[in-house]
């Protein structure tokens, strides 16, 4: 089935329409409509018009009110202040346009893809080899994961890059210790038990370190061991996958917790890139982009400048023949462009690191890896902070263990759903609580602008009050009760209906849903999916106060049109949480 066009983008064509027909002088001109609380549309567009043609605002807007069809969606448009046009829409109109958007058989909710659809390499979720998963990891993967989602939706080919750290001068000190103490990562627990497996990365990171800060003899060694490493020696690359492979158990433990699809194809580490940074730095070198400086190979820039005003270099290989994390990433940058084929890079990264992004990017653009066809951003996030506003820790003033965090929101989250549990096994209340934990987590992160840092209160996070992710669950669940207790009454859309104002106010918002999926795409901006979804549930928690479904007293095709109103709510509170990678269960 095609895609539905909105009833905005549909007065948007007319409204351009009429002003052509009406002020040929004009040229294309925009209406500038936009949501009003005096009318359901309000255009502002004359005004400018009128001062561009030196014409009557007042009396062009009556010129073009003339000029709109009159068996278009609009029921009323009257000319207000000096010149701005107030447009109600007809109920028929609004109802029919849902209709369709319901019948869409793809199951799309008649959003569109994007005309323009290209491929996005994204880069999010990156955790450490050999170290512990910490609530500095969470935004990463969270925000990566509904953005990848979010593309897809629209038709995007996205490509996952988790580019993981495996790759580095502490590989010679645990891969040492782990020759000289063979059974030093076996563990107690099953077969992909993450805990275990973290648990005995930690006590190999902490033996090795201790002994390598102790005993000069082992710090040699381990050097040593570094240089064999780089240089491919088997035996030691066989120790390394140990570690990556043992790593990849905790890391997927984790991020099976919340709830999100990690594919072993998709973790292309730093490692991933080792064959190419000689040949990185080779070009960077030869085209003068990078140049040699005190014996290592940098790029200068005019507006990067350190405290003493003296320019700061990106560093892509050090003076010691070391590369540093920049030949990696542009060679990353040559990988994803020239052999993935991207005409988007984006990277999810903390905010902390954008000044190291803007020199790469711009050093990728100069060597000509970078050119206009293809577009790189970095989606900044701001820091998880506590209560009290400072960078989050636990009491001890350790950094706090995502895995720890995750279940202690699920542990919240339970006693809510045991409260609100109606007729609810102990296995689906544990199956509800983790859905509702775990999409707290997220949705508190999603909600908040990503440049911004935001609070982490789980107490707030799990409220039925406010915005929250349990908000819209509960709303969700809500109309798929009504759904249940409906019995042989059908959801059925009635366009000859008069609706009331709650059920106007929902559906002219159900309406917006696929305008507001293609702005968050295409500014990578999931907050304003979140605010979309707590605004819709809101609204239907006002239709539902106001707008009884299943009394008696309420006539059959009214009652079929507010179910139909209802459900297709719960369709798109489903498809929109599911795209901010949060589970919408039937019953809370």
């Amino acid at each position: 089935m095609a895609s539905v066009n909105s009833l905005a983008s549909t007065l948007q064509q007319q409204l351009a329409d009429a002003l052509t027909a009406a002020l040929p002088d004009a040229g294309t001109a925009d209406p500038l409509l936009r949501r009003s609380d005096r009318a359901d549309f309000q255009a502002n567009g004359i005004l400018a018009l009128a001062k561009k043609l030196k014409g009557n605002p007042r009396e062009l807007a009556a010129q073009v009110t003339a000029a709109v069809p009159a068996d278009g969606p609009i029921k009323e448009i009257e000319v207000s202040g000096p010149g701005f046009l107030n447009i109600t829409l007809s109920d028929r109109a609004i109802i029919e346009t849902l209709a369709a958007r319901d019948a869409d058989d793809e199951g799309r909710l008649g959003v569109p893809y994007n005309s323009a659809a290209g491929t996005t390499v994204i880069d999010y979720a990156q955790p450490n080899v050999a170290k512990e998963m910490h609530v500095g990891h969470l935004r990463s993967a969270v925000i990566g994961d509904a953005m990848a989602q979010i593309l897809e939706f629209t038709g995007e080919t996205v490509i996952r890059r988790h580019h993981i750290g495996d790759w580095g001068t502490q590989f010679g000190m645990l891969i040492q210790y782990l020759i000289e103490h063979p059974g030093e990562l076996s563990h107690e627990g099953g077969e992909g038990d993450g805990e275990a497996a973290m648990s005995s990365l930690n006590r190999l990171y902490k033996a090795s370190r201790a002994l390598f800060d102790s005993d000069e003899e082992f710090k040699a060694r381990s050097r040593d061991r570094v240089v064999a490493l780089q240089a491919g020696d088997e035996e030691t690359l066989a120790m390394w996958q140990r570690f990556v492979d043992e790593s990849k158990i905790y890391f997927y433990s984790v991020f099976n917790k919340l709830d999100m699809e990690i594919r072993d194809a998709d973790i292309v580490g730093e490692s991933g890139y080792n064959d190419m940074l000689t040949e990185t730095c080779r070009l960077l070198e030869e085209s003068g982009v990078a140049v040699r400086s005190e014996g290592a190979l940098c790029v200068f820039f005019d507006d990067v400048k350190g405290p003493d005003g003296n320019p700061v270099p990106l560093i892509v290989q050090k003076s010691n023949g070391g590369f540093g994390y920049a030949a990696t990433d542009l060679s990353a940058i040559r990988d994803r462009v020239q052999n993935l084929k991207a005409s988007s890079l984006l990277y999810v990264v903390d905010a902390r690191q954008a000044l190291h992004f803007k020199m790469v990017f711009e050093t990728a653009r100069r060597a000509g890896w970078l050119n206009e066809d293809v577009n790189a951003v970095q989606l900044a996030f701001g820091t998880v902070l506590g209560k009290d506003g400072k960078p989050f820790k636990t009491r001890e003033g350790e950094t706090v263990r995502l895995a720890d965090l995750l279940d202690e929101a699920i542990d919240r989250a339970s006693v809510v759903v045991r409260e609100k549990a109606q007729d609810l096994t102990e296995e689906e209340i544990a199956e509800r609580a983790a859905q509702v934990g775990i999409g707290a987590v997220k949705y508190a992160d999603l909600s908040t602008s990503a440049a911004r840092d935001y609070k982490f209160d789980l107490d707030q996070m799990v409220s039925l009050n406010g915005d929250t992710s349990v908000y819209i669950q509960y709303a969700h669940a809500r109309s798929r009760s009504i759904k249940r207790k409906a019995g042989e009454l059908k959801p059925q859309p009635h366009p000859e209906l008069e609706l009331a104002p709650a059920e106007r106010a929902l559906g002219l918002h159900l309406d917006q849903f696929g305008e507001v999926v293609a702005e968050v795409a295409a500014a990578y901006e999931p907050h304003r999916l979140a605010a979309y979804l707590y605004q819709l549930s809101s609204l239907f928690t006002a239709f539902y106060d106001q707008c009884p479904v299943l009394r008696t007293d309420v006539p059959q095709d009214v009652a079929e049109n507010r179910l139909f109103l209802s459900d297709l709510t719960a369709r798109t509170l489903h498809q929109g949480m599911e795209l901010l990678g949060i589970r919408t269960p039937e019953r809370l």
